[in-house]
This record gives structure tokens, C-alpha cells and sequence, in this order.
């Protein structure tokens, strides 16, 4: 990326037109995490919500020493409650394992449910077994999308103590709770896991059938591999 085009970038940033500062952000894709943080930093508090939103999505998938401290501060004191789920999302991305207790917070102190929905992925993206107390509480959870997301990231942890705990969602109304069972599953290798799969393989929702049938390909190959 050559100095020039940074320079009309930064530009572009500055532009009073909001579409000028979108598409700018959006160039930024094809520059170093080096280059870009800086210039994203310039819209991170921008007016217009949805350029904040990308710009602190482009913190998480644009890595620098920088990027934890700033969504850090986001997801624990920003009064948007959209942009504190952005932060909590991008510090998924970033995978960094000091993001397990911010998040951990986040899910249990924000009154915002996709604030929570946002921590509990990003819990599962850490992959980290610290998560588990958080996760397994997240699935009381009264909002089904958080239920959702806790289900997927205790797979994300492959936490296989936690099998009983989720298995008592194979018969959810909803079928998208049904097809994250059926996937978290697949990384959950236990006999319950292999009994609850059959099961869900023959599932009305074709997603949830086909997802139930990746799983046991799965945990079968694994067997395989094991011996």
C-alpha cells in the first residue's frame, strides 16, 4: 500500500460525507493492521453510528497492540449499547485470552441482551475452558439467541461435561437452537453425544438433519483417528 493512497484514505475520513468515510473504511480491508489502526482510530467516534459500528468491527480483524485497550474501554463504558456489542464481538476476533474476564462481566453486568448475545460468542471464539461457569449459566438465558450462542460456544470449548446440560434442547421449538445443538455436539465426543445425534439426524428441519449427520461424520472420524 503506498503512501500516497494512505494519504487519500485518511482523506476520504475526514470527508463530511458519510458514504466518502464508509467506503474509505471499507478500502482499508487490503492494508496492514499497522497502517489501518490509525486511520480507523480516526472514526471511532464518528456521528454517524454505523461508521463506529465498522470501524470497531475493523479493530478486531486488524490486530494491534492498540486494539485490545480501545474495545476494552468500548464494551465497558460506551453508552451505546450497539457498540459495546461490536466491541464485545471484536475482541472475539482478536482471540486474545485477557479478553475472558471483560467479556465474562460484560454477560453478567450489561442489561442489554446483545451485548450478552456478543460476550457469549466471543467467549467461545476464545476457546478458552474459563468460560464454562459463564456459558452454562448464559443457557437460562431468557432471550433464545443468547441460549443459541452459549450452546455453539460450549461446543467452541469443547467442554463434553457439558453434554447433559445442553441435550435438554433436542426438542426446541426452534430449530436454530436445535442446529447449533447439533453442531456444538460434533466437537463433544461422548456416547450421549452419538445417541442425542441420531436422534436429531432425523430432525423435520433439514438443517438441523444435515448438521446432526456432519456431527456424526465428525465424532467418527475422531474414533478413528483415537484408535
Amino acid at each position: 500500500m503506498t503512501h500516497s493512497h494512505l494519504e487519500q484514505i485518511a482523506s476520504q475520513l475526514e470527508s463530511e460525507n458519510s458514504r466518502d468515510r464508509m467506503l474509505a473504511l471499507a478500502s482499508l480491508r487490503g492494508v496492514s493492521a499497522a497502517d489501518a489502526v490509525p486511520l480507523i482510530k480516526k472514526v471511532l467516534d464518528d456521528e454517524n453510528l454505523q461508521i463506529r459500528s465498522m470501524a470497531v468491527f475493523a479493530l478486531g480483524i486488524k490486530p494491534t497492540e492498540e486494539c485490545y485497550p480501545i474495545l476494552i474501554r468500548l464494551l465497558e463504558n460506551d453508552p451505546d449499547y450497539g457498540i459495546r456489542a461490536d466491541a464485545a464481538g471484536a475482541l472475539g476476533y482478536l482471540a486474545d485470552p485477557r479478553a475472558l474476564e471483560p467479556l465474562s462481566r460484560a454477560f453478567y453486568e450489561d442489561t442489554d441482551w446483545l451485548v450478552r448475545f456478543s460476550a457469549a460468542v466471543s467467549l467461545g471464539n476464545l476457546k478458552d475452558h474459563r468460560a464454562y461457569d459463564v456459558l452454562v449459566q448464559a443457557l437460562d438465558s431468557h432471550e433464545i439467541v443468547v441460549q443459541q450462542a452459549a450452546i455453539a460456544a460450549l461446543g467452541e470449548i469443547k467442554a463434553v461435561e457439558a453434554v447433559e446440560k445442553i441435550l435438554r434442547f433436542a426438542q426446541s421449538e426452534d430449530w436454530l437452537v436445535r442446529q447449533r445443538l447439533a453442531e456444538a455436539l460434533g466437537h463433544l465426543p461422548s456416547p450421549k453425544s452419538v445417541s442425542a445425534l441420531k436422534f436429531l439426524e432425523k430432525d423435520g428441519h433439514p438443517h438441523v438433519s444435515e448438521s446432526a449427520r456432519i456431527s456424526l461424520q465428525r465424532l467418527s472420524e475422531q474414533t478413528e483417528t483415537a484408535e
